[in-house]
This record gives C-alpha cells, structure tokens and sequence, in this order.
C-alpha cells in the first residue's frame, strides 16, 4: 500500500497528535479520566488519519470515513469530558473534532 497526497489525511493525524498532547499542555495530567479520554480520542483521530491516508479511493462523504467517524467520537467525547472533567480538555477536543470536519469537508468541495 502507499500513501494518499492528500494533506487532508495529514491534517487530520495532526490535530489528532495536537488532542494527544493537550493534557500536558494545560497540566491536567493528574485528572486521570480527562488524560486517558484525551489520548484515546487522540489516538483514534490519529488511526483515523492514517488510515485515510493508506486507503486510495476516494471519499463520499466527510462523515463515512475513519476520520469523520472518529471526529464524531470526539465530538461527543469532548462534551462528556468538558461537563465531567477538565473543560479546557473537552474545549480542545471539540475543537479537534469540528477542525477534522471542517479540513473532511475541503477535500469534498474539492472533489
């Protein structure tokens, strides 16, 4: 298999890695529930981005693919986590989640 060149694929395994590491940055690493929702709705936006990136057809939809799956997971996440836990985690993961959508929804204009 090769990789796609669609930055979009890139972006998305990005801001994935940008969610992964938001515990650190806002030092809520000692929120345990926070942390591990953080790094695994990071770690799923990361698959999601590469297995976009290694699948060669294209996209019918910015919602039926692995990233759009795992922005809706991290969507919905983030809210369970911004009401729960600690806000600025969810925030970032709810921002992580529409920027997946909104970078899904480039690459269907384009196409």
């Amino acid at each position: 298999m090769t990789a796609s060149k669609r930055w979009q694929d890139y972006a998305t395994i990005v801001l994935g890695a940008l969610l992964l590491i938001s515990p650190f940055v806002f030092g809520a690493t000692s929120h345990a529930r926070s942390s591990i929702g953080a790094w695994v709705l990071g770690g799923l936006l990361i698959v999601g981005g590469i297995v976009a990136a290694m699948t060669r057809e294209p996209r019918r939809s910015p919602v039926v693919n692995a990233p759009g799956i795992a922005a809706i997971l991290a969507f919905v996440g983030g809210l369970v986590i911004a009401f729960v836990g600690v806000p600025a985690i969810g925030a970032t993961a709810i921002v992580m989640a529409i920027a997946t959508v909104l970078v899904a929804l480039t690459l269907r204009q384009r196409a």
